[in-house]
């Protein structure tokens, strides 16, 4: 059985503030509260912060058929390094997904290893050829979202026939937002363009449109109206583009943005307007990122990274900090996680929020060792990862994921 008593912890949640304790039976939570005593293991949390593990809605394992970035065992020990137990992939692999016989090996193989749960997105036009979305007819209930991340949907006719069919299925479209036409010349135009675009699609259609990593002011000025105007827009920022500016030369897609941008976006986030901070972890081998390959390994990096730009500075309380990593992000992706409440699934995270350290990209679990944050210093470092009452990460013993308690 998986039961678990934390003890003599801070415990945050979106709405919690108190130090306590967490019971965790049969893989949920059963109780909270204080003075709380269980014939069980229990770990003593004096000193750390207990949060509601993290949601990621954007995330690359490059699995099938990019292995050497990526594989699920290597993303997924990054996830829990990073405090991490679900996570949404995105389709482009090889084969893309576009097929329920590939969302079934990526779950299968996500299952048997056991440390996150798993999502797979499938691609909205057939193996990325931006024309075809017949596949969309036979997608069954487990697929929460589609989206052709890395290209986005080039044609306008064809994102509004997948709208409709997204709609008709009640399955929420993630838009990679560039005008690939305009990027060439112009990234900040190519994001703002799209942005439009599918922003005025899914208002004609009524479909669930989530706008994936949001960087320039004028793409999340739309977002703004869009949601004024009660339609079913959602939006993430990454810690990278609340993070850093376009003065760090690093290749990321979209780029990183001006101060102003920067500015903006966590201005955004401190008056309610974004839902989650998703990492688009992006794993590349060394050679590949030499060939200018963009993305980041964020997984491991994100929740300090997020807590010093945010919290730390005083933008933001650890309540909306939960919310926007946690809360969330569970509710978009339909499961009970994120919320330390009883019933929600025992999946937490133990964190030193106290710690000042050093990112060193030799002690990423991720295969892809690829990060702007190398030798910069963040406050906030993941002692405990626990799912269902499982430990599936430990400080202590990083690579032990075998280990139950």
């Amino acid at each position: 059985m998986r039961d678990l008593l934390i003890k003599n912890v801070h415990i945050v949640d979106c709405n919690k503030d108190f130090y306590g304790d967490v019971y965790i039976k049969a893989g949920r939570i059963f109780k909270f509260g204080g003075n709380l005593n269980a014939g069980c293991r229990v770990i003593d949390g004096e000193g750390l912060l207990l949060l509601p593990s993290f949601v990621d809605l954007h995330a690359h394992f490059r699995d099938p058929g990019f292995t050497y970035k990526e594989d699920i065992l290597s993303g997924s020990r990054a996830a829990v390094k990073g405090g991490y137990t679900a996570v949404n992939l995105m389709a482009n692999t090889n084969p893309v997904c576009s097929t329920m016989d590939t969302v079934r090996y990526v779950q299968k193989k996500a299952g048997s290893i056991g440390l996150v749960d798993v999502h797979q997105c499938v691609s909205v036009t057939r193996g990325f050829d931006g024309k075809d979305i017949s596949h969309i007819d036979s997608l069954e209930a487990s697929v929460r979202f589609i989206s052709e991340d890395g290209k986005g949907v080039q044609e306008d006719r064809v994102m509004l026939k997948a709208m409709e069919k997204a709609r008709e299925k009640g399955i929420t479209i993630i838009s990679h937002a560039e005008n690939m036409d305009i990027s060439p010349v112009d990234w900040r135009l190519a994001e703002n363009l799209m942005t439009a675009r599918d922003l005025v699609l899914a208002k004609h259609t009524g479909c669930h449109l989530h706008m994936a990593h949001v960087s320039t002011r004028e793409a999340m000025e739309e977002i703004i109206r869009a949601k004024e105007e009660g339609f079913p827009v959602t939006c993430e920022v990454t810690p990278h583009h609340i993070a850093l500016t376009d003065e760090v030369d690093y290749r990321v897609n979209p780029p990183l943005r001006k101060e102003s941008d920067v500015r903006f976006l966590i201005e955004a986030v401190k008056e309610g307007w974004v839902d989650a901070i998703s990492t688009d972890h992006a794993p590349h081998s060394f050679e590949d990122k030499q060939k200018g390959a963009p993305g980041i390994s964020g997984l491991e990096t994100s929740f300090a990274v997020s807590y010093t730009v945010l919290v730390k500075a005083g933008h933001i309380t650890l309540n909306k900090l939960s919310e926007l990593m946690s809360k969330r992000p569970a509710e978009l992706m339909n499961v009970k996680k994120g919320r330390i409440e009883e019933g929600y699934d025992g999946d937490v995270v133990l964190v030193d929020i106290s710690k000042k350290w050093t990112v060193d990209m030799k002690d990423f679990l991720s295969k892809g060792r690829n990060t702007p944050f190398e030798g910069r210093e963040y406050f906030g470092k993941v002692v405990m990862t626990i799912k269902a009452g499982k430990l599936v990460y430990s400080e202590e013993e990083p690579y032990d994921h075998r280990q139950t308690i």
